[in-house]
């Protein structure tokens, strides 16, 4: 049912009042006025406006019958309808030969405020249904997953497809609350316009979480490629869209099948952001690909095998005092896959250098750099310390 509030009323009077010279009365489905030029006649019962509703035709009031009418006055009343419900009316003030040009022009410009605020109305509802199911998926645990599925059925989502889901956060330094869920949900209208398929939520003040189903596979292209490009293109509407890279980080998933995969991927996106914040602090764009390792190893941060595997590295800072160049050029040889001449390079050190801290480093984590899994023992050692 369509309702015409006192809001859309009074935006009616306003905007029509712009173009026309004469006085504009919204009255609803009653005929009681509820939004005027003329504020001192809100309230009162719109003669002219119940005979045009009750025909469900213009009618005009001349002055010779407005003195036969209780409280009319001059003008001209057209009755409102928007998809077929009669909603109201509006009425112009002034001899009928005077306004009459201009009264189908108000109700056209009438009809489409209320029709584009029921449009908008639907859009929001939407969006909320979808909304409150992403954030079904991602956060209850203890969801029934055919209940689960049978939500999917009903909004025409396949999870049996690949899908990935990305984190957009909002920088709280450069937006406050209000301002962050004003640009959030401008951002989820513009991805409910030109990417239907996508399914939004705001999952906090300052976030947003986009779950995407992936393009039919091309020739040669695995799941990760395809995500990959997903995350360009996402990450080329945003910037389109006016969302400034400065303010925002936008992080990607694992992509995965079936409706469990969603909160998978959404975990995936959110500790892959923490994890690059932390080792690429001016960067704004991370994905769960390009680290997929610190995200993997993430989850082994407590308990006695965490204490063990973080025990290189608490050796290696209790000994490492001041600006720690034992840790920075232990990070600079494991960024640079262990080759000493990019390393030292790195650094501006001598490669001299490097084999002296490089031989300290192993001295007091009692590990062997040269055999590859102490290698690997002391670059996890680091990842879950950073972690």
């Amino acid at each position: 049912m369509t309702i015409l509030s006192t809001g859309l009323a009074q935006d009616i009077v306003t905007r029509t009042m712009k173009i026309i010279p004469y006085n504009v009365n919204v009255m609803d489905a009653s005929g009681s006025i509820i939004a005027s030029g003329n504020p001192a006649r809100i309230g009162e019962l719109h003669t002219g406006a119940m005979l045009a509703l009750a025909k469900k035709l213009a009618v005009e009031i001349d002055s010779a019958s407005a003195r036969n009418m209780h409280g009319a006055q001059p003008g001209i009343n057209l009755p409102l309808t928007v998809n077929g419900q009669l909603c109201g009316a509006v009425g112009l003030s002034g001899a009928p030969d005077e306004v009459r040009q201009f009264g189908e022009l108000v109700r056209l410009t009438a009809e489409m405020i209320l029709e584009q605020a029921q449009l908008t109305g639907e859009l929001q509802r939407d969006t909320r249904y979808r909304e409150a199911f992403v954030l079904k998926l991602i956060n209850d645990g203890t969801a029934e997953q055919a209940a689960l599925e049978a939500w999917a059925r009903r909004l025409g989502v396949d999870f049996a497809r690949p899908h990935v889901v990305f984190v957009l956060e909002i920088d709280d330094k450069a937006a406050g609350t209000a301002e962050a869920l004003t640009e959030i949900q401008r951002l989820q209208m513009r991805m409910l316009t030109r990417q239907p398929s996508a399914l939004t939520a705001a999952a906090g003040s300052h976030e947003m979480v986009i779950l995407d189903f992936l393009d039919a596979q091309g020739p040669g292209q695995d799941v990760q490629v395809r995500a990959q490009k997903r995350l360009r293109s996402l990450s080329a509407m945003l910037a389109e869209e006016g969302a400034s890279a400065a303010a925002h980080i936008l992080t990607m998933g694992i992509a995965l099948t079936g409706i469990d995969g969603a909160a998978i991927s959404c975990q995936s996106a959110r500790t892959a952001a923490r994890i690059g914040r932390a080792r690429q602090p001016r960067h704004t764009r991370f994905s769960y690909y390009d680290q997929a390792l610190p995200v993997l190893l993430s989850g082994l941060g407590s308990g006695w095998q965490a204490a063990q595997l973080k025990l290189p590295l608490a050796r290696l800072q209790a000994q490492d005092k001041g600006k720690q160049p034992l840790r920075r050029t232990l990070d600079a040889w494991f960024a640079h896959d262990g080759h000493p001449a990019a390393t030292a390079e790195a650094l501006h050190i001598h490669r001299n250098t490097l084999d002296y801290r490089l031989r300290r480093v192993g001295e007091i984590t009692g590990l062997d750099l040269g055999r590859l899994e102490d290698r690997f023992l002391l670059y996890v050692s680091a990842l879950l310390t950073d972690g």
